[in-house]
């Protein structure tokens, strides 16, 4: 048994994807390590039904900061606190308005809530902000939560017993069904035991955030502290987050490193998935962060200004028709948006699901999972909400097809997922492109391609191809290399960046060689593909032309005519001949001395062995001249390729031999 605890401190080193670790002093005196499991539970319920007050009564924090909450008696923006119900459980509350005005404030901080706490007022009952944050969490896709039964103090037995039968009547058949129903009173403390000991059991039920994938945080607050600079708050909903981490704020783009922690107001070096984190930011000033922005590591994912959804409307809500505005809520954020139907043009209705675009007039940082909120512009009403499923479509696809797609991903797994972008993209994609189109981690997205026989080109390149699309390259190479050897019987292949630029435009240049290792029928030589099959064949007057190019460069030995001067007594046209000059400086019966200079290997040679000995001894050109008995016109050139060729080193205006 323990029979204290000390502050939790969180140990030197921790394991990457687990939940933060503490110390615990037990009654030996010996220190334990256990986890400290982090639950975030939001308010929801109308104005005035004594949201903050139940806060304030269960952990003694004011969640009114602001001057005008004071004087006013409510809840403008967003409220924080914290409970520890046990040493291995702390519950982080976030405390939202229940004006409608205010709804917007609401929507920030519900995003990253875990357990919903319903407050209904046993005085007043189901009231209109209380469908409608009911309604926010529904769609938000919390599942787990409970309902405090608030001034119970003012009523008699009878009536909160009223109240308690229309709040069960209400939630029937939503994710708060069968939830438990809390009679308590922040002004007598009546009835807080009872919940505190309802929330404990309830926040057991809640799945815990994980800690080993990308770490996101999106922004609730932002302010300066001094001599500390800017200061942003938020849920961090996954991920973990160090301190000196270099981090991205979306949608600017701009880097930050993490100077300093808090989570729940303690110093800390690392805050963990589920955890209110206060983040110390420097390279930025406190006006260039907001609500709304994110941040995540640098580099890992893209602000978008369009997300393909499914959505459902509220049965309360108007129709909504095509390219209606709307308000559009993820996160913390809050932007106008167009919704353009896909499935049909008709005004989707009431009560119904639907796929639709959203396009956004300003960027944000959405990932497929991600859930919404829309809300009318006039009257500015809660209307509906669902999950993006798709964050990049392929440009241009009729809205069938569009309609099609996105059953198929509602529908899939994630391995389906990866398989679907992957096959739709031109020349495949890179496992860090597919971890910007979908959050996941480059595990699990090569586990997905390892499922779908997808062909995964390791690390530098980490890039995954579908087998269709290898084997249609390879088609393709085959084809164009057999017509270019029919148009081209002379030459030994095609140059390999020009089949790169005419097979693969725009796409990695390590594509065309991964596409060759595959291809056994197609080979690679140097700088030049052929097919395996492909030998230069020579018709009987070219044998004879190449015949008569060798014997009039052997027989001129170093002072040899000009290429053009060679190849006009070749016997064949002048294009044919420069090929068959190619064919013989590959066969390496011939060299290349210069651009203008072309020697028979037996006088290079001879020349070479001349040369070699002399070893050790210096000249000078007019002695080379001297000794091979050839003009300047060569020996200039010759000694040059002697001097590339390390045969020779200049010295001055003397060479010695090497």
């Amino acid at each position: 048994m323990a029979t204290g605890v000390e502050k939790p401190q969180q140990p030197d080193s921790t394991v990457d994807g687990e939940p933060p670790q503490f110390w615990k002093l037990l009654s030996n005196g010996k220190m334990e390590v256990f986890s400290m499991r982090h639950v975030i539970v939001g308010t929801a319920g109308h104005i005035d039904h004594g949201k903050t007050s139940l806060i304030k009564a269960l952990t003694g924090i004011d969640t009114d900061r602001l001057e005008e909450e004071k004087r006013r008696g409510i809840s403008i923006d967003l409220g924080f606190a914290h409970l520890d119900l046990n040493p291995n459980l702390r519950l982080g509350f976030v405390d939202v308005p229940g004006h409608e005005r205010f709804i917007k404030n609401m929507l920030a901080g519900a995003s990253g809530i875990d357990l919903v706490l319903l407050v209904v007022a046993a005085d007043e009952s189901i009231k209109p902000q209380t469908r409608e944050h009911f309604d926010i969490c529904r769609l938000l896709g919390i599942r787990n939560g409970i309902i405090a039964l608030t001034k119970t103090d003012l009523v008699d037995a009878d009536i909160a017993e009223l109240a308690r039968l229309e709040v069960e009547e209400f939630v029937a058949g939503s994710f708060l069904e069968g939830a438990t129903v809390v009679p308590v009173s922040a002004a007598t403390a009546a009835g807080l035991g009872d919940l505190r000991k309802a929330l404990e059991q309830a926040a057991t039920a809640v799945a815990a955030k994980d800690a080993s994938r990308h770490a996101r945080l999106p922004v609730d607050r932002s302010f300066s502290m001094r001599g500390h600079g800017a200061v942003v708050t938020g849920t961090l909903i996954s991920g973990s987050i160090r301190t000196e981490d270099e981090l991205e704020l979306h949608p600017t783009g701009k880097r930050v490193r993490v100077r300093g922690l808090q989570v729940h107001g303690a110093p800390v070096t690392r805050a963990f998935a589920g955890e209110r984190t206060a983040v110390n930011l420097a390279g930025i000033d406190s006006a260039e962060a907001s609500r709304g922005m994110t941040l995540t590591p640098p580099g890992l994912f893209r602000s978008v200004i369009q997300a393909d959804c499914v959505l459902d409307l509220l049965p309360g809500a108007h129709p909504l028709k095509h390219r209606a505005p709307v308000h559009f809520h993820a996160g913390t954020s809050e932007v106008e948006a167009e919704a353009r139907l896909i499935d049909s043009l008709d005004p989707v209705q009431p009560g119904a699901k639907a796929r639709v675009r959203f396009r956004l007039r300003d960027p944000l940082l959405l990932l497929p999972g991600d859930r919404f909120i829309i809300r009318m512009f006039s009257p500015v009403l809660t209307i509906g909400g669902g999950v993006v499923l798709d964050i990049g479509a392929p440009p241009k696809l009729r809205r069938a097809a569009l309609a099609g797609r996105l059953r198929q991903l509602e529908q899939s797994g994630s391995a389906d997922r990866i398989a679907l972008l992957v096959a739709e993209s031109q020349d495949g994609m890179s496992v860090s492109d597919l971890m910007a189109r979908t959050g996941q981690l480059p595990s699990e997205i090569r586990a997905a391609a390892d499922s779908k026989a997808i062909l995964h080109l390791p690390p530098p390149h980490d890039w995954l191809v579908t087998r269709a699309w290898l084997d249609r390259k390879i088609a393709t190479l085959r084809a164009s290399l057999a017509d270019f050897h029919a148009k081209n019987a002379l030459q030994r292949g095609w140059p390999k960046e020009e089949l790169r630029t005419r097979i693969f435009p725009g796409a990695p240049a390590f594509l065309l060689d991964a596409v060759l290792s595959h291809a056994k029928d197609i080979v690679a030589e140097e700088e030049i593909v052929r097919l395996a099959s492909h030998r230069v064949a020579l018709k009987q007057d070219e044998e004879q032309a190449v015949a008569n190019i060798e014997k009039i460069f052997a027989d001129a030995g170093l002072a040899v005519p000009s290429v053009s001067e060679a190849l006009a007594k070749s016997g064949v046209e002048s294009a044919r001949a420069r090929t068959l000059l190619q064919i013989l400086l590959r066969e390496k019966k011939l060299v290349r001395v210069s651009e203008d200079l072309v020697c028979h290997a037996s006088a290079i040679d001879a020349l070479r062995r001349d040369i070699a000995s002399r070893k050790g001894s210096s000249f000078t050109v007019a002695e080379f001249k001297d000794w091979t008995g050839v003009s300047r016109k060569y020996a200039i050139p010759l000694l040059e390729f002697l001097d590339r060729e390390r045969v020779t080193r200049r010295e001055g205006d003397k060479r010695t031999v090497s």
